[in-house]
């Protein structure tokens, strides 16, 4: 399924909602590094939003390091943002207790 990329002005719109993620000088992509207490709770978030993730059928580009969850979002076959990236970045705020 295609999925449109976003204009520059929908990406500075969307971001004013996303005060904790980073925006790409290109704009291509958003990120974020989350840290928890502990390696459970980092893994546990990871789980979490790996099950949001396959729902949507969009999936972070991530790694985690003990305590920390770093991220990044694109929409690979749009070849920069769409409204999926900000929709999957709100809910792991959520998840996150952010």
């Amino acid at each position: 399924m295609a999925r449109a990329k976003m204009s520059e002005a929908e990406v500075k719109t969307a971001m004013a909602d996303l005060p904790d993620w980073n925006l790409e000088g290109d704009q291509s992509a958003i990120s974020r590094r989350f840290t928890f207490t502990n390696f459970n709770q980092a893994f546990g978030f990871m789980a979490r939003v790996a099950m949001e993730a396959e729902k949507m059928d969009h999936h972070p580009d991530w790694s985690n390091v003990y305590k920390t969850v770093d991220v990044r979002l694109n929409t690979h076959d749009a070849g920069g943002l769409t409204e999926l990236d900000f929709k999957l970045a709100r809910k792991m705020d959520k998840l996150a207790g952010g």
